[in-house]
């Protein structure tokens, strides 16, 4: 059986929460958690910065959480928690301890942005009341605080911090951090998975996975088995698509798209704002772009008979 920490890897999905009516809908949460599962990812975050769970009240998370464990097959759930109030995210991970997830995915405090000391005192402090293990999110554009490699490296010492969802745009440390081997690094950052992943990081957390997501699954499968030519190429089909995902705030993309497929309504909780018609428009033109370019052509189509 895999220990926690080796559950850390593979593509992990950052979910989304469809809304309907200003209201989570969670039949539509259920479907996506379902198909997503059948695609192939190795699990689910949910209640992360894609999740909007800024938006979300308590008893919301609870629920969205309590849906995606019903969704999710037996596959791990790590349940995304954030704030700065240091006794309070004690206790909500006391709480959020008590259910059946594989681990956190935890931020730096927002906004106050405290010293390498006081970073590290933060995130120990919760992994040492935590049941479940901790994956450190390294976001410092989100944060507002920069964890050094040498603050990661001392925090692979807690025996409850098993990974890191990396985001903080630096290459030095994120082969540093694979180097080094005790924290699983999972990419964070979309278009980094394919670099993560060959020199050696564990696999992804990825929002862009909501999109072409058996195409993601294939492309993992591909680096970790040594056939890099045909994972260079899936991946050069899948980066204008990963680029592009993110040309409005996220998640507005995301949901328009998964809104076209049909899966959930395009909504998101204010001040967060749906993606713009234009926006959507030029998204869903280049995905059908994308997609008829990866079809095989018909024999002889656009050629003169050679017969």
């Amino acid at each position: 059986m895999l220990t926690p920490n080796h559950l850390f890897s593979g593509l992990w999905v950052p979910l989304v929460t469809p809304f309907r009516e200003g209201k989570v809908d969670h039949p539509a949460l259920h479907r996506l958690v379902k198909k997503l599962g059948r695609d192939g990812v190795a699990g689910f975050v949910p209640c992360g910065s894609t999740g909007e769970a800024a938006a979300l009240d308590e008893a919301e998370q609870l629920a969205v959480l309590a849906t995606v464990l019903d969704a999710s097959g037996g596959l791990p759930v790590a349940m995304g928690v954030s704030g700065y109030h240091l006794p309070q995210m004690l206790d909500w991970v006391r709480l959020l301890g008590q259910q059946p997830v594989t681990g956190l995915l935890v931020p730096a405090p927002l906004y106050i942005r405290p010293s390498q000391t006081g970073l590290r005192h933060w995130f120990e402090a919760i992994a040492t009341a935590s049941p479940v293990p901790l994956i450190v999110y390294d976001i410092p554009y989100r944060t507002g605080s920069r964890i050094e490699v040498d603050t990661l490296l001392a925090l692979a010492n807690h025996p409850n911090i098993h990974a890191v969802k990396d985001c903080g745009g630096d290459a030095h440390k994120t082969q540093k951090l694979i180097a080094d081997g005790r924290l699983r690094v999972l990419a964070g950052e979309d278009a980094q998975m394919f670099s993560t992943v060959a020199l050696g990081g564990a696999g992804a957390i990825s929002a862009a996975a909501h999109v072409n997501t058996a195409a993601w699954v294939q492309v993992l499968q591909r680096l970790q088995a040594g056939d890099l030519p045909t994972a260079q190429r899936m991946w050069h089909a899948l980066a204008p698509v990963i680029e592009a995902l993110f040309n409005e705030p996220n998640p507005a993309l995301i949901k328009a798209v998964l809104a076209h497929q049909g899966q959930m309504t395009p909504e998101l909780r204010p001040p967060m704002m749906a993606a713009t018609p234009e926006g959507a428009a030029a998204m869903l033109q280049l995905l059908a772009a994308s997609a008829a370019a990866s079809q095989p052509r018909a024999a002889g189509a656009g050629e003169v008979s050679r017969r």
